[in-house]
């Protein structure tokens, strides 16, 4: 009666960590995260902090492009910078560039069968791992999970980039040049995108070359 009610018992509490489990991959899949990398010579006593943005003769008409450069403006102006009228000169040249790319990922991983409730645990608990879920560093017989077979996941991976190089407009000197880079699932650019501009102005100006890497948590 006891060995019963240990093994009901572990196999609640299993179903507790499953779900756990499940929660944990879902939230990060709602983080982003990016490598970020800014080099810059940023001059401490800078006078004219207007800008304007240098757009390409594409990005001109281009949807797109004018919805990422109000997030790249909102974040400028979080920072003290303001936008230059028409007729006025601007201090500084803003330009905007991003990519998207896709890469497929094939994943094989064994499957792993309790000898109580069948083939119901996949590759997160792994062979040293009772059917319960706890971590065990001993070979127990009763418990031990076999892989009986291997399962085939095929996925892609996307890789979003976004540059963003600030340069003084009288001279065309560089003065800051940051680059986002980041993997993940999520293949819609402008849903991330917030999140790479945040990012590229996180911590502004930074440290001098030096990549850091950023987490966002998505908020929608």
């Amino acid at each position: 009666m006891k060995h019963a009610f240990t093994i009901e018992f572990m196999r609640r509490l299993a179903g507790v960590m499953l779900v756990l489990l499940c929660a944990a991959l879902a939230g990060c899949a709602s983080t982003i995260r990016s490598e970020v990398t800014a080099f810059h010579e940023w001059p401490v006593d800078l006078g004219d902090r207007s800008f304007s943005f240098a757009r390409t003769p594409e990005q001109e008409n281009d949807l797109e492009y004018r919805s990422y450069e109000s997030l790249v403006r909102n974040e400028l102006a979080r920072l003290g910078f303001s936008e230059a009228n028409p007729a006025q000169a601007a201090g500084l040249k803003v330009g905007i560039q991003y990519s998207l790319s896709a890469r497929d990922v094939r994943v094989v991983e064994p499957v792993f069968t309790d000898p109580f409730y069948g083939p119901a645990w996949g590759p997160f608990f792994g062979p040293r791992w009772s059917h319960a879920g706890f971590y065990s560093p001993f070979y127990d017989p009763f418990w031990y999970a076999q892989p009986t077979q291997m399962i085939e996941r095929n996925f892609q991976v996307f890789t979003r980039r976004l540059r963003i190089p600030i340069s003084r407009s009288a001279d065309g000197k560089m003065l800051y040049d940051v680059t986002v880079n980041s993997e993940g699932t999520n293949g819609s650019l402008p849903a991330v995108m917030p999140y790479l501009v945040r990012s590229a102005f996180e911590d502004f100006p930074g440290k001098n070359g030096v990549p850091r890497r950023v987490e966002l948590k998505m908020t929608q």
